[in-house]
């Protein structure tokens, strides 16, 4: 039996961002069920895991589609066969089209590990130490028809060393995205969001 909203979590690989969201999801308090977990490599370790935890799991090995297109016309059917009202990117490494981002408007979430809008894309640790920045962090934003682009719902601000590697940078970064990623989930849930333009405004509570 599934509570609140029906999430579906989507990975390339192994899924430590899927992990921290099934883990939130095992508590009784926690108002997001994810009810199947997609990914587009057979081998991508976050399957298992998934179906460790009793979580539906399908593969979509996107080299067996003729196209992009056709790739996404068959995830759309397999989430609404789910009836997902939620999408949350765990380390999922393909892009989506404006075809599928317009069929979920505002519904797909996505955690990247930098301080958007500085250093969107592949790599960014090692960007941001050749950079000489002070300051890294994650992000969690909606997903819109550009990379790493959409409107920012949470952020999470970590030091950079001066001994730092793109490797131990990345490490105490992935530390907080397992932190904020499920908060950001359950305000979706929330129903307190407000666009307005490129900004996301939680709203008070109501009494």
């Amino acid at each position: 039996m599934t509570r609140g909203v029906r999430a579906a979590i989507l990975i390339s690989g192994r899924g430590s961002n899927m992990e921290s969201l099934l883990q939130a999801a095992a508590s009784d308090s926690y108002p997001v069920s994810p009810v199947v977990v997609i990914s587009n490599r057979p081998e991508a370790g976050g399957l298992a895991r998934a179906a460790a935890r009793g979580v539906a799991t399908v593969t979509l090995d996107h080299r067996r589609f003729a196209g992009r297109p056709a790739f996404e016309a068959e995830l759309d059917a397999r989430l609404r066969a789910h009836d997902v009202e939620l999408v949350c990117l765990a380390g999922y490494m393909r892009r989506l089209t404006p075809y599928f981002v317009r069929r979920f408007p505002h519904r797909i979430l996505n955690v990247h590990p930098a301080l958007l809008p500085a250093f969107p894309g592949l790599d960014v640790q090692r960007a941001a130490l050749e950079h000489g920045v002070k300051v890294s962090g994650c992000t969690v934003h909606f997903v819109d028809d550009q990379v790493d682009h959409g409107p920012i719902l949470a952020q999470a601000a970590v030091p950079v060393l001066e001994d730092d590697t793109p490797e131990t940078l990345a490490a105490r970064i992935l530390e907080q995205e397992h932190l904020i990623y499920p908060k950001a989930v359950a305000l979706y849930f929330e129903r307190r969001l407000a666009f307005d333009g490129r900004r996301v405004r939680v709203l008070p509570r109501r009494v």
